[in-house]
């Protein structure tokens, strides 16, 4: 993980996120404590990487999602060299729809 990260008012964070139940609770919770855009950001970037690991180019995730190159380049490598977060969250989806 990033550095700086595992600290207590993240730890407080991740264990406010467990708790909610819901959609419409997440919906709730994140639209008071973070921006639209930062919402809007972080939802680009799971397409983003949702895209990638479906073997479409760059060009193509750009057009699709309205992400810049660069933000393309640091979620894949986010999918290359890092903690594995988004495969794992992608399986679980896809373990719930079946």
């Amino acid at each position: 993980m990033g550095k700086g990260i595992h600290t207590k008012e993240v730890e407080q964070l991740f264990d406010a996120i467990q708790t909610l139940e819901s959609r419409e609770e997440c919906f709730a919770f994140f639209e008071d404590v973070c921006t639209v855009n930062e919402i809007l950001s972080i939802a680009q970037r799971l397409q983003v990487a949702k895209m990638l690991r479906e073997h479409h180019t760059y060009t193509e995730v750009a057009e699709q999602t309205g992400a810049s190159t660069a933000t393309i380049s640091r979620v894949n490598r986010s999918l290359v060299y890092g903690n594995d977060g988004y495969d794992m969250v992608f399986e679980r989806m896809k373990e719930q729809e079946e």
